[in-house]
C-alpha cells in the first residue's frame, strides 16, 4: 500500500525540490489517443513515415509528457489537495516508448493567495532534454495523507491483433485443407469457421457418417463439402498426408484423433511431408495490454529439446512471424535468469542460440538469451536488471526451454490473462492445424488464418 503525504503552504520553502521517473510504454500513448481523441498514428507501434522507414520505436505524444508533470505535483511536492492553476513548457526533443524519463519539480515563487511557482524539467536518463518550464499552482493548507490503495488497472486492447490477421486472410483465395476425422461437434466445427470466414476449403477425411453425425448435432448442412470415407484413422491420416504430397492439399488439419498419429504419419521418412527441419509448434497469441502478437515455442511437440533442435525451433517461428507480417521479429530466449549458469542448461542453449543468429546459422531476427520472461516482454523489468538489448522488454517471440515451460505458458496467459491463442506445426511441406477441444471459436478460426497466411505467403524453396 502506497501512502502519499503533502507538504502545507506553511511549510513549502523556496528551493524545496521532489523528482519522479516513469518508463515510457506504448500502452500509455494509446490510453492517452483514447482519453483525448489525438489518433497521431506516430505515436502509435509499427507506423511507416510517408517515405516507408519504419519508425523504431513510437514516439511519447508531447502533451502526454507535460502530463507526467503532475505526478510529481501532485504525489510529491506540494502533494495531495494541489490543483493547477497554469503550465507553461517548451519542448526541445522526442522521447520513445522504452525510455525512462526524470521529471523534476523545484519551487522558485511564492505567490499571493496560496500559489507556488515551480520550476519543470523533463530529460531522458541518458541526458537528453526533452521539456522545460513553468507551473503555477494551488497549494493546500492543511496535512493530508492519502493511502492509494484500490486504484483500478486498466488493460489496453482486446484482441485487436486477431482482428487483423483474419482481415488480411480472409480476402485471399481459401486454401484446401485436408481435415482428418472431423468426427465430433468440436472437431468439425473448426474446419466448418474457417470455411465461413474464406480462409479454408476442407476436405473431410474420416468416418462419412460419424461426420454427418456431427455435422446434424451442430446445425450444419455439409452436403456440399468433399467428403471422403476412411473410418481407419491411421489410413485417414496417411490420406491426408498424401493429398498435400500429390498437391490436391495446402495444409492439414487435425480432427478427433491422437495427435502423435497425424504427426506420425507427417514424419515418416517415405511419402511424409518432412523438410529436413524438425517440426515444432508456434502458438500465435494475442495478450491484452501487448502491442504486438505474442509467438510461443514449442509447447506440443518437442518435450526436452537439445540445442541442435532449439535452432530448428527458433527458425520455424521466425518464419512464421514473417508471414504474420513480423519482418525482424525479436526472439527471446527463455530461462530461469538472464545470466549464464553453468549448472542450467537452458542459459547455456540461449546464448548458443544468440550468438548463433549474430553469425547467420539463425537467419531474418534479433535474437538474445537467456532472458527471464519478466525481463524479456517488460521493458521496466529490463532496465531495472540493467539488460539494454533491443530484444529485451519487447520480444516477439518466445522460445521456452522445454514443452511443459512453453505450455504451461501459452495456457496461463489464455485462461488467466484473458488472451486468445491460436497456432499451427511448423517444419513440415505444409502448415498443420492441432486443434484442441478446449479451444473456442477464435482460437480455431484464428488457427485457419496463420495457415492460410502462411501458405499464401511461405517463400518457394
Amino acid at each position: 500500500m502506497t501512502v502519499l503525504t503533502n507538504t502545507p503552504w506553511d511549510e513549502l520553502q523556496i528551493g524545496m525540490e521532489a523528482e519522479v521517473r516513469r518508463v515510457c510504454r506504448a500502452d500509455d500513448f494509446y490510453v492517452f489517443a483514447n482519453i483525448t481523441g489525438n489518433m497521431n498514428p506516430k505515436h502509435f507501434p509499427r507506423f511507416k513515415d510517408l517515405d516507408g522507414a519504419a519508425l523504431q520505436e513510437p514516439v511519447a505524444p508531447a502533451m502526454w509528457v507535460s502530463t507526467l508533470i503532475s505526478s510529481a505535483l501532485g504525489n510529491k511536492l506540494p502533494g495531495p489537495g494541489t490543483l493547477y492553476k497554469s503550465q507553461c513548457l517548451e519542448f526541445f526533443e522526442r522521447a520513445f516508448a522504452g525510455d525512462e524519463l526524470i521529471i523534476r519539480v523545484r519551487v522558485t515563487e511564492k505567490l499571493p493567495d496560496r500559489v507556488a511557482r515551480f520550476a519543470c524539467r523533463v530529460d531522458t536518463t541518458d541526458g537528453k532534454k526533452l521539456a522545460e518550464g513553468t507551473a503555477d499552482v494551488h497549494v493546500p493548507t492543511v496535512r493530508i495523507d492519502y493511502r492509494v490503495d484500490d486504484i483500478p488497472g486498466l488493460i489496453v486492447q482486446r484482441h485487436i491483433h486477431f482482428d487483423a490477421l483474419l482481415s488480411e486472410a480472409e480476402p485471399l483465395p481459401p486454401i484446401m485443407t485436408a481435415v482428418v476425422a472431423p468426427e465430433t461437434e468440436d472437431s468439425l466445427l473448426g474446419p466448418l469457421l474457417g470455411y465461413d470466414h474464406t480462409l479454408i476449403h476442407p476436405i473431410l477425411i474420416g468416418s462419412a457418417a460419424r461426420i454427418r453425425d456431427a455435422a446434424g448435432k451442430i446445425g450444419r448442412d455439409i452436403s456440399g463439402f468433399d467428403i471422403i470415407d476412411e473410418p481407419d484413422h491411421a489410413r485417414a491420416a496417411a490420406l491426408g498426408v498424401r493429398m498435400v504430397n500429390d498437391g490436391l492439399a495446402a495444409a492439414l488439419m487435425k480432427g478427433n484423433l491422437h495427435t502423435d498419429l497425424l504427426l506420425g504419419e507427417v514424419v515418416k521418412r517415405d511419402g511424409g511431408l518432412r523438410t529436413g527441419r524438425r517440426l515444432s509448434h508456434v502458438f500465435v497469441m494475442d495478450v491484452p495490454g501487448l502491442t504486438h502478437l505474442l509467438l510461443i515455442s514449442d509447447g506440443a511437440i518437442n518435450i526436452a529439446p537439445d540445442l541442435e533442435t532449439k535452432v530448428d525451433i527458433t527458425q520455424n517461428a521466425i518464419d512464421l512471424a514473417h508471414t504474420l507480417g513480423i519482418a525482424e521479429p525479436k526472439v527471446g530466449v527463455l530461462s530461469a535468469v538472464e545470466t549464464l549458469n553453468p549448472k542450467i542448461q537452458s542459459t547455456l542453449d540461449a546464448a548458443a542460440l544468440s550468438k548463433m543468429a549474430e553469425r547467420g546459422q539463425i537467419k531474418g531476427a534479433l535474437v538474445d538469451g537467456p532472458l527471464a520472461l519478466d525481463n524479456a516482454v517488460n521493458i521496466q523489468a529490463a532496465r531495472t536488471k540493467g539488460i539494454r538489448s533491443l530484444v529485451a522488454g519487447q520480444a516477439d517471440i518466445l522460445i521456452a526451454p522445454t514443452l511443459e515451460s512453453a505450455n504451461m505458458l501459452a495456457k496461463e496467459l489464455t485462461f488467466i490473462a484473458h488472451a486468445e491463442a491460436g497456432g499451427i506445426v511448423m517444419g513440415a511441406k505444409c502448415p498443420v492445424i492441432l486443434t484442441s477441444r478446449a479451444d473456442d471459436d477464435q482460437a480455431r478460426l484464428v488457427s485457419c488464418a496463420v495457415a492460410a497466411l502462411y501458405a499464401h505467403r511461405k517463400p518457394l524453396t
